[in-house]
């Protein structure tokens, strides 16, 4: 080949390799130009636009709007159906595309955008929306507040729910059932105590539901676990998002559709038998009683106010007393106390209850829950070590039921004592569990655990399933020869103190009377000897070598003492599980 016609190939290979790209240059810049050409105020008055309805602005969105548009629909009318709009469409983003270059359609100009929305219960929506400029403005109207929706027509959804699923107890059946229109109970009312109830949202919860998909007055969970676990339960809603003719007599157009997905049941670890006995030993009273695994700390049992309704823990909260004073060395168990019916604490005298003498031995004041020996640790102890000690058992911090849910705030109750208690008078009416001090069965049912299980406090979970069950590690809150002298402390009580009444044949429970006053009767203010207002106590654990179980039981303004009456009830439920 000759070295004119070698050259020549060069050239052309050259210039093929070349030429795709110069084209693409040519086809990019002038796509550049079309995009971002200056003078074009109607796609910087729509890229605004969109900009701020992606970032749901509706104060920048309403400035963008021509004169007689804003004299047309008011800021709040305007934002309104915005937001009316992402409520039907179940809106949770908006993505928008640049401005094209403005069209003239029909004697009008309009600026063509695309859109993308997600939405929970009609999938993703992409569309080119239509913005009309006129008179230095967007010209708006109502039918813009969607992508898709023409002059005359308005938004509706037709939602389909997902089939709801079950609620299970630890061994696999049913605690709750059936279509959240029909929810079955199939064990029992005294279910419902755990798994709570569905029905008509509480207004302030209607526009976070709708987001997710649930029209007003659709049935969801409204109390317990059916509330705590709504968006897994319910599923995923489905149904068609539509295009309707404001006047009717036309048909709907279908914008948006998708099937709904079924939920996921939430598997507990209650225990449907032991469940039902709590249930009936609190009979209906105020109060609640709260069950626990004595080794894992996983709810077996939770009637009524179990975990909510925090109450002054009186004499049970003894228990962490103790733990302070014995860790601290402030006390001893040989220690003698004189017989006294009280004792002057801080310039206040408090009285042991009903006015009893009592003393002797520390056991011996341990079983007979005498204030006048308490009231006296709570200053010797001092503020940080019982506050810290208290916070170890697992005051002033949220239960660990389940793993934190994103529906709605089910959180139980925080049991709490304040962490500065203050002068020596309120130092002595906290160790006796009283004044600022405040607890739930459940809280106190986890320090009888804590100590049944050798010293050892565990997250006290009520679901199985991996992903929803709650973080937290466990906590070594005392020694294991500590625990076992708090052991052999409350089994005193129930041996030959307090809580006789919490005695059962199956097994040797080891237990802590409490009974809160909480003031005098209505009427009762003035008098001499004021009868008070009680809420009675029981927290223990059985058996008391190798525990199953541990409980705590409140009776909120009860007619009497925690041993007569809260005692009681914790042995139907412990004599039933262990």
């Amino acid at each position: 080949m000759s070295r004119r016609n070698t050259e020549a190939e060069r050239r052309r290979r050259l210039l093929t390799r070349t030429l795709p790209l110069a084209l693409v240059a040519i086809v990019a810049f002038v796509a550049g130009a079309a995009i971002g050409a200056p003078g074009s105020p109607g796609k910087d008055a729509a890229n605004r636009f969109v900009a701020a309805w992606a970032a749901h602005d509706f104060k920048a969105m309403y400035r963008e709007l021509n004169d007689s548009s804003r004299a047309a629909v008011s800021r709040k009318a305007f934002a309104t159906a915005y937001r009316d709009a992402e409520l039907t469409a179940t809106q949770r983003g908006l993505v928008a595309g640049s401005a094209q270059n403005p069209l003239s359609r029909e004697g009008t100009t309009v600026v063509p955008i695309s859109v993308l929305i997600s939405t929970v219960a009609f999938g993703r929506l992409e569309d080119e929306i239509d913005l009309p400029y006129a008179e230095g403005g967007i010209d708006w109207d109502a039918s813009l507040v969607f992508p898709g929706l023409r002059a005359g027509e308005k938004l509706e959804a037709a939602v389909e729910l997902a089939p709801r699923a079950a609620i299970l107890a630890g061994n696999g059946e049913a605690l709750a059932e059936g279509p959240v229109t029909e929810r079955e109970h199939p064990l029992g009312s005294a279910m419902i105590d755990v798994t709570g109830e569905v029905g008509e949202a509480p207004e302030e919860d209607e526009a976070l539901l709708a987001r997710q998909g649930y029209p007003p007055e659709t049935p969801v969970g409204i109390s317990g676990l059916e509330s705590a676990f709504n968006r897994r339960l319910a599923g995923k809603p489905g149904g068609k998002l539509l295009a309707v003719p404001v006047k009717g007599g036309g048909t709907p157009r279908t914008l948006a559709e998708a099937k709904p997905e079924a939920g996921a049941p939430v598997k507990t670890t209650i225990d449907p038998a032991l469940q039902d006995v709590a249930v009936g030993a609190l009979a209906g009273r105020a109060g609640g009683i709260a069950a626990l695994d004595a080794k894992t700390g996983d709810v077996r049992a939770l009637a009524g106010q179990a975990f909510s309704a925090p109450q002054p823990p009186g004499s049970t909260f003894k228990m962490v007393t103790t733990t302070a004073a014995l860790q601290n060395h402030v006390v001893s168990l040989e220690d003698e106390f004189e017989i006294n019916n009280g004792i002057n604490v801080g310039g206040r005298f408090l009285n042991n209850a009903n006015g009893e003498y009592c003393g002797g031995t520390f056991r011996q004041a341990f079983a007979q829950s005498c204030n006048s020996v308490f009231a006296p640790l709570g200053p010797k102890i001092g503020n940080d070590a019982l506050v810290g000690t208290a916070e170890r058992f697992g005051f002033n911090s949220p239960p660990t039921l389940y793993a934190p849910q994103i529906v709605r705030e089910v959180e139980p109750a925080e049991s709490t004592i304040p962490k500065e208690i203050g002068a020596e008078v309120d130092l002595g009416v906290s160790a006796i569990g009283q004044g600022e001090v405040l607890a739930t069965p459940l809280e106190m049912a986890t320090v009888a655990q804590t100590i049944a299980n050798g010293g050892v406090r565990e997250p006290t979970s009520i679901v199985n399933n991996k992903k929803l069950r709650p973080r937290p590690e466990s906590t070594r809150v005392m020694s294991k020869k500590l625990a076992g002298e708090l052991t052999e402390l409350m089994v005193g009580v129930v041996t030959e103190g307090t809580g006789t009444a919490g005695a059962i044949p199956q097994a040797q429970v080891a237990g802590k009377t409490g009974t809160a006053e909480l003031g005098p009767k209505p009427g009762q203010e003035h008098a001499e000897n004021p009868v008070q207002i009680k809420d009675a106590w029981f927290a223990a654990f059985a058996p008391a070598e190798k525990a199953k179980l541990a409980i705590g039981v409140l009776l909120i303004e009860a007619e009497a003492a925690g041993g007569e009456v809260a005692a009681p009830a914790a042995a139907e439920v412990l004599g039933a599980g262990v």
